[in-house]
């Protein structure tokens, strides 16, 4: 207490601390269970993770706005890698640009030892929804190609906000790895 010096003991269940374990897991299932329940469609779905390497990871730690745009690089790779990917064309409207995925973002930002590593977390459609409610399933495929993609996206993105240089562009995709990675998860099916 600022006024008499007591200290007073503050349970974790309070809600207000997201360092709480018990608190914390209580959220994820409540917004697990809303999910599944309100927002996810009954068709196949795939966790992919994002990362970027670490040479990139202080631009996002300084300047936290980044973080949005890194998430919509994420999407913009998934979409135009889930597009190619399933091939066929909606025959209701016609053209590969009306099918997209569907997907669920979360930007996580620690990593080992709460160190600062931003990264993204996708649980998306394996597969295309187009708009007249038709899905297709992706067949299978390499994520390597959605890395080169994401990697791209995650360059140019920097390049046109200053944050970075064509010479460090040229560093990085010289080294025999990036330190970009995508990993996508096996499919998951509907239960």
């Amino acid at each position: 207490c600022d006024d008499c010096g007591h200290e007073y003991l503050l349970a974790f269940s309070c809600k207000r601390r997201h360092f709480c374990p018990s608190c914390h897991q209580k959220r994820v299932v409540e917004f697990g269970e809303w999910l599944c329940e309100e927002v996810l469609k009954a068709i196949p779905h795939r966790h992919f993770v994002f990362s970027v390497p670490k040479i990139l990871r202080r631009y996002f730690l300084y300047d936290r706005k980044l973080l949005s745009d890194l998430s919509r690089c994420g999407w913009d790779s998934l979409k135009i890698f889930s597009q190619e990917a399933v091939p066929e064309e909606d025959p209701v409207l016609g053209g590969k640009e009306s099918a997209v995925p569907g997907a669920v973002i979360a930007i996580q930002s620690f990593g080992d030892f709460l160190g600062f590593n931003p990264h993204l977390h996708l649980l998306c459609t394996d597969g295309c929804l187009y708009g007249n409610g038709m899905f297709r399933v992706a067949p299978r495929f390499e994520a390597k190609g959605l890395e080169e993609i994401f990697r791209h996206k995650v360059f140019r993105m920097l390049l046109s906000k200053g944050k970075i240089t064509e010479d460090l562009v040229n560093m990085l995709m010289k080294l025999r790895h990036s330190g970009f990675n995508v990993f996508c998860g096996p499919r998951i099916q509907p239960g």
